[in-house]
């Protein structure tokens, strides 16, 4: 049975003139795996995570057939049960923790929180697995890193810090929203190693957002491709470079190689076609 499962998915926002469909029937399943999203700015990607969870606010309207969390429709919810969901099974990293983390509570405090508010425990016991939760992402001296507030941390152990808040109350599904694209390129593989042991140790889904194509091919199981707010290609992450779709193959020639020389990058030519044809299943 598969974690996630999602059927017509649409996001509209009305504006002055007309109502804008920033998703546009996304269709997807989540099984114990690595799904990659991936596509340029406003293709649709963080979108889709954030209505997910319910976290689009008004006036933006979220509508699809269903989104099924093991077979609970998460759409048929209150906002009451929704945040029983949110952060034990299904949590979500922000891409940049300077503005997930409160920055005038210590990152102790915090952890300890999203901790208790989906168990039952005394405070002692949720200081210890705010300790150990910050060992598991690699953060040398936790003690100290627990009485220090957001901007006394770098951004790599920020990230880190956001990973072990929404890995803490155990969810089964991670999404994970460009969660190193403001980190250095060694501080990012790190942070990916992190995600990816405990994803494998837990058995959990992953949704990792990203506009890196070299990025999700190495580090997903499958990708879907995103354009104009639908789905227009799905492949294994290793057969990414040898994708079929215009668009997949556009984004993947305007990115620099080192083995081959080159006196121009491509430029991507759009197709107006892209944009009307129907979403593919992920």
């Amino acid at each position: 049975m598969n974690l996630l499962d999602i059927e017509d998915l649409w996001v509209r926002f009305p504006t002055r003139q007309g109502v804008f469909d920033a998703v546009r029937g996304v269709s997807f399943s989540l099984g114990r795996e690595r799904l990659g999203i991936v596509g340029e700015s406003g293709s649709g990607k963080s979108m889709t995570g954030r209505a997910i969870l319910r976290l689009i606010r008004k006036p933006g309207i979220v509508e699809a057939n269903h989104i099924g969390l093991e077979g609970r429709d998460l759409l048929q919810l209150t906002e009451r049960e929704m945040r029983s969901v949110r952060g034990k099974q299904i949590s979500m990293v922000m891409q940049d923790p300077k503005f997930s983390l409160n920055p005038v509570v210590t990152v102790g405090e915090q952890l300890m929180e999203a901790y208790l508010q989906h168990n039952s425990g005394s405070k002692s016991r949720a200081k210890k697995m705010a300790i150990e939760m910050l060992e598991n992402v690699s953060i040398r001296n936790p003690e100290r890193v627990m009485r220090a507030y957001p901007h006394e941390v770098s951004g790599g152990m920020g990230q880190r810090i956001m990973i072990a808040m929404m890995l803490i109350p155990n969810p089964k599904i991670l999404i994970a929203d460009e969660p190193t694209s403001a980190l250095d390129v060694s501080v990012q593989r790190q942070v990916l190693n992190i995600m990816d042991g405990l994803v494998k140790e837990r058995g959990m889904g992953l949704i990792f957002i990203s506009h890196d194509l070299n990025l999700v091919s190495e580090f997903c199981d499958r990708v879907l491709i995103m354009y104009a707010g639908r789905i227009v290609e799905v492949c294994e992450a290793d057969k990414l470079h040898q994708a079929q779709h215009p668009y997949t193959q556009g984004l993947l020639n305007s990115l620099p190689r080192l083995d081959e020389k080159c006196a121009h990058l491509s430029v991507l030519t759009r197709d107006p076609a892209w944009s009307d044809a129907p979403s593919v299943r992920g």
